[in-house]
């Protein structure tokens, strides 16, 4: 094991927004083995605080699903893959032909914004700041988008993305990481977590057989089966756990701490 690619919702991060003292320690037991570390999320680079604040990272995260490498240290994006405006408008247009419900909004490098309803009567801190309008007027031509959001109301994640994917495959590449909200989340063609890990492990010498990888989403998919070993959360979703071939313990039992305990006991052996 010379590097450990992480997600962090429902992996290592519990809906309280805590990270276990377990599960922090493991994290440092490996810095101090020498292994290097990187958290790949579908999280922007302005929601990765708990990372600074719970593990200390300082490091680099690659975010967005594989659409931005962020440095946590200079808080700078070290590179990123943005979508074509038209692509956008065009991935909505289809997709509101098939779920005519469909509400939609935007990450982009410097921000989010999002049509009214998004939320629905939700209110939300980490969004407050930004306010709802439709994207044909808020969305300028040159705005460096690296994810586009769409949600409905009716329906499971998976049935959403079983509808809309193969629609819009010419336009986006389609993923979801929400275990109960319908909410499809689009980044250029052939850019997922497993990617941009692959390069950024090629920088540092590192082969795919020396990195261990945790995840529990769809959107984990392609970097558990890149990973020499790969492991689902045993609380994840079913096609992760499928893709994976080897699972943690549950989220609740410290399941990405055991694993890396249990590792670095072997190497030291």
């Amino acid at each position: 094991m010379r590097l450990v690619a992480s997600d962090i919702d429902g992996t290592i991060l519990g809906h309280d927004g805590k990270i276990s003292d377990r599960t922090v320690k493991a994290f440092k037991a490996c810095r101090d083995a020498g292994v290097e570390l990187v958290f790949v999320t579908g999280r922007p680079p302005r929601w990765l605080y708990p990372l600074q604040e719970q593990l200390g990272h300082s490091g680099i995260v690659i975010c967005s699903n594989g659409a931005v490498v962020w440095d946590l240290e200079t808080e700078k994006p070290i590179s990123s893959c943005t979508l074509d405006i038209t692509s956008i408008f065009e991935a909505r247009r289809i997709i509101k032909s098939l779920r005519p419900d469909a509400l939609f909004a935007v990450e982009t490098l410097t921000g989010f914004q999002l049509e009214p309803g998004f939320l629905e009567n939700e209110t939300s801190e980490l969004l407050a700041e930004f306010t709802p309008a439709p994207l044909d007027q808020t969305l300028a031509a040159d705005a460096a988008v690296v994810k586009f959001l769409a949600i409905t109301r009716r329906g499971t994640p998976d049935e959403f993305l079983a509808e809309v994917q193969p629609a819009v495959a010419h336009l986006v590449s389609t993923t979801h990481s929400a275990p109960r909200t319908a909410m499809l989340e689009m980044s250029v063609p052939g850019i997922n977590k497993a990617v941009t890990l692959a390069k950024y492990a090629e920088s540092l010498a590192i082969e795919a057989a020396d990195v261990v990888a945790f995840g529990d989403m769809p959107n984990d998919i392609e970097m558990l089966r890149w990973a020499g070993h790969g492991y689902a959360m045993a609380s994840g979703h079913p096609e992760a756990i499928l893709a994976a071939g080897q699972q943690a313990p549950h989220f609740d039992d410290d399941g990405v701490a055991q694993i890396l305990e249990a590792i670095l006991a072997e190497q030291t052996v």
